[in-house]
């Protein structure tokens, strides 16, 4: 039995006016989860549903005994350390060498005026390498962002939008407005799931809250059987509600992960992670 209820005016009027600052934006989705899951603290939201469904908790916490995402973090260890034939590695890409750096993603690029998700940061180091981007929905690269996720594993989520670009900030409302947009046969908008109807059934299943979204991935998914990526999520969901899926790393579905990444911030990164 599917119960999908309208968007309470407050939360639509708070978090969809185009004037709102980013903060304030922050503050009223946290606040909002708050009330309606009052025993939750914020480093909770990191576990997605199994933060609201006991039941679902204990089977998840079962199968963390032995997590089936242990392979690829294992494999993406291994492309990560393994020279491209320039001799050059992924760590010469990025700051830290790469480890320990997943929570600061998406990032606003500047000489870029876009935002740069982990994803496309792995591939535009391979393409400066002059290797061939990697597919990404599944594979190689969501097996290297399960190791780099890994080594970030209890940082807070730190997303940052520059308030002296207004690129970034155009970038995140962008994101906002895709979120609370209704699209497809279904009509639907992300936050129609994930805001208004957090807790309740949908069928058999229980929707997640959106506060903490991102903090998990990339993810073994139980129906898929592997690991996959964010934005292979992004395109299920809108299959879900019956509306065409963009291509993974599009504008639109970096800008919603901009600002998904930003509603998440100071929850720890808990990726890679299983779900059902």
């Amino acid at each position: 039995m599917i119960r999908i209820f309208s968007i309470p005016i407050l939360i639509l009027t708070l978090c969809t006016q185009s004037e709102a600052e980013p903060m304030a934006d922050l503050q009223t989705f946290r606040e909002y989860y708050f009330k309606i899951f009052p025993d939750l603290s914020l480093v909770d939201y990191a576990n997605g549903v199994y933060a609201i469904n006991e039941d679902a908790k204990q089977s998840w916490e079962a199968i963390e005994e032995f997590p089936p995402y242990e392979i690829a973090i294992d494999e993406g260890k291994l492309l990560f350390q393994t020279p491209f034939k320039n001799g050059k590695r992924y760590r010469d890409c990025f700051s830290g060498k790469g480890l320990g750096i997943a929570n600061q993603y998406p990032k606003w690029d500047q000489k870029q005026a876009k935002v740069i998700t982990l994803a496309l940061a792995i591939n535009q180091c391979r393409l400066k390498n002059n290797e061939p981007p990697l597919p990404y929905k599944k594979g190689a690269i969501a097996n290297i962002l399960a190791y780099m996720a890994y080594s970030s594993r209890g940082k807070p989520t730190q997303i940052v939008i520059p308030p002296s670009e207004p690129g970034a900030l155009s970038a995140y409302e962008k994101g906002k407005e895709f979120y609370y947009s209704r699209r497809g046969q279904l009509n639907f908008s992300c936050a129609t799931c994930h805001i208004d109807n957090a807790g309740r059934s949908i069928r058999a299943e229980t929707l997640s809250p959106a506060l903490g979204h991102t903090t998990g991935w990339p993810v073994y998914r139980l129906k898929w059987g592997e690991i996959g990526t964010l934005h292979r999520r992004f395109a299920g969901c809108n299959r879900q509600v019956r509306a065409q899926p963009l291509e993974p790393q599009s504008e639109e579905y970096r800008n919603l992960e901009y600002f998904l990444s930003y509603m998440s911030n100071d929850i720890p990164v808990n990726g890679p992670s299983t779900r059902k």
